[in-house]
């Protein structure tokens, strides 16, 4: 079995990272952790230069998704050592790399986490679980954060 599970180190995806170390894989189970960052918003202070600032911008947001990821992959490790992991960090659009990755890593599910919009939202910000959902040639687990 192929998993891809993306995830950007909210709670949301924390608890994708819980749910799927929950379920009994069988041996020999690949799962890809993948984060997509997008670019950083860009502000120039007045009468300021940008100089290495994109840059910079851009390699601390690689750091810390490779920080998410890195931590998401010794999580599931301890749940289940006979599972083969890596990880992947992207730039990008996360609804396109999602679907792009799944597809070139032959995945039989994707697993994600969702943040609960409601309707008006999800018109207004897009879902990157409905999105999945809808796109993807393979099945897909939406973990909801369980309310109180």
């Amino acid at each position: 079995m192929k998993i891809v599970l993306a995830i950007d180190g909210s709670d949301y995806s924390k608890m994708a990272v819980n749910e799927l170390g929950a379920i009994p894989l069988p041996a020999g189970t690949e799962v890809c952790i993948l984060n997509v960052f997008e670019n950083p918003m860009l502000a120039v202070p007045m009468g300021g230069t940008l100089g290495n600032y994109y840059e910079e911008a851009i390699s601390n947001a690689r750091k810390s998704a490779e920080a998410i990821v890195n931590d998401a992959s010794k999580l599931l490790k301890i749940e289940n050592d006979k599972l083969s992991i890596t990880t992947v960090v992207v730039n990008g659009i996360p609804k396109s790399a999602i679907l792009e990755k799944a597809e070139a890593f032959d995945a039989d599910l994707i697993v994600v986490g969702s943040q609960g919009h409601g309707a008006f939202s999800r018109f207004l910000l897009g879902s990157v679980s409905q999105s999945l959902a809808t796109h993807a040639d393979c099945s897909v687990l939406i973990v909801r954060k369980r309310s109180i």
